[in-house]
């Protein structure tokens, strides 16, 4: 027998989601045919077979989720030709593999009786169950973390284990989150517990502008005026050394909503870039998002993030910075507003806008100063 695992999939990435299998136990295979089809956080990939041979047993289901390095495929017979070195298979992690759950050993008989008692779980309340109650609620799959307790002294009660069943069961299956919406997830899991978020907000009046702007045009050129005038924004931050490296280049993250999910893609050195390159780029982007065929170094090494969110709606926004990036930039969508014009009531055209950044590293009159530039750079007339 032969074990494969699931190889590096490269860009830091641990774990793929089975997406579908393309053989099935008792195919044969050559090396390099495709055997199963993977969705990372960032792509959908075909994994190849790295040995011509049978497969006798497939390691996960669809829509499993597989570590790199944990068994993927077996395959089985004499003939069974490896292409490349397989990584090595321990005595321990073979014998885990083919576990049946079987208990090996003497089991021992006694008459004593022992009487039930609860046991905590984990959360910092120390909600606590008794073995019985822990039983029901792994057979029902509820999550005991999630009850709350009615017995004495908190203790989780089969009613109350039922009582979660019953309204989980009306509510439906739980839908896991995969690709970009689990990545989304771990990403904004991580700015939660790292960044010291805050934000500023401010209105541009567009009353100056001449003929047909482009918006999202206006937008990056008034982001690049801002980097230049407050580059402190444009700049990751290390929190293990406590330090910001301030960049030279503005690679713009631009937020892109698709059904599978929100993906953030990269507009490189926009500053040295022409409106044409700009929008040929863009369009792109919006292309390889929606058919999951984009690059990987077009999802990562971004030093500041605009997201156009006004085209669905809404005003202002709290937008998050999603590290080592140190400041977001949130358009929301515009409106006509009574603003006062060189001493005249006038109605114009207002965009709203929202700066949220890393305070570990930023100061509010950074930040301040660099939507003051982004605003006097969207109020020209041209």
């Amino acid at each position: 027998m032969s074990i494969f695992k699931l190889p590096d999939l490269g860009e830091g990435l641990q774990e793929a989601d089975i997406r579908e299998w393309l053989v099935k136990v008792g195919d044969e295979v050559k090396v390099d045919q495709p055997l199963v089809s993977v969705e990372t956080a960032k792509a959908v990939v075909e994994v190849p077979s790295p040995v011509t041979g049978r497969i006798a047993r497939l390691c996960a289901a669809d829509g499993d989720t597989v570590e790199v390095g944990k068994p993927l495929v077996e395959f089985e017979g004499d003939e069974v030709v490896q292409a490349a070195p397989a990584p090595a298979t321990t005595e321990a992690e073979s014998e885990a593999i083919r576990d049946t759950g079987v208990v090996v050993g003497a089991m021992k008989q006694g008459n004593e009786v022992v009487a039930e008692r609860a046991t905590r779980v984990g959360t910092a309340g120390g909600l606590k169950v008794t073995p019985a109650v822990r039983a029901l609620a792994h057979r029902l799959n509820v999550d005991l973390t999630i009850i709350t307790a009615t017995g004495p002294e908190g203790m989780i009660t089969a009613a109350d284990v039922q009582r979660v069943h019953k309204v989980l069961s009306e509510v439906g299956p739980l839908e896991k989150l995969r690709g970009p919406r689990k990545a989304m997830a771990n990403a904004m899991s991580q700015a939660r517990d790292e960044i010291a978020t805050a934000t500023v907000t401010d209105d541009a009046v567009l009353h100056a502008w001449q003929g047909k702007q482009d918006l999202t045009m206006r937008l990056l050129r008034a982001l690049v005026a801002a980097c230049k005038r407050e580059p402190s924004l444009n700049a990751w931050y290390d929190q293990h050394d406590i330090g910001r490296r301030v960049l030279g280049k503005i690679h713009v993250g631009m937020a892109v909503d698709t059904d599978e999910g929100l993906f953030v893609a990269v507009l490189q050195d926009v500053a040295n870039r022409d409106e044409a390159s700009l929008r040929a780029g863009l369009v792109k982007m919006k292309e390889a998002a929606q058919s999951r065929t984009m690059p990987p170094e077009e999802l990562r090494g971004y030093t500041i993030t605009l997201s156009n969110f006004g085209r669905f709606g809404g005003k202002y926004a709290t937008p998050v910075v999603v590290p080592p990036t140190v400041a977001i930039v949130a358009a929301g969508s515009t409106r006509d507003a009574v603003v006062p014009i060189d001493g005249q009531i006038t109605i114009a055209r207002i965009l709203p806008l929202s700066v949220s950044f890393d305070h570990r590293c930023v100061t509010g009159g950074e930040a301040t100063r660099f939507l003051s530039a982004m605003i006097e750079d969207l109020q020209k007339a041209t």
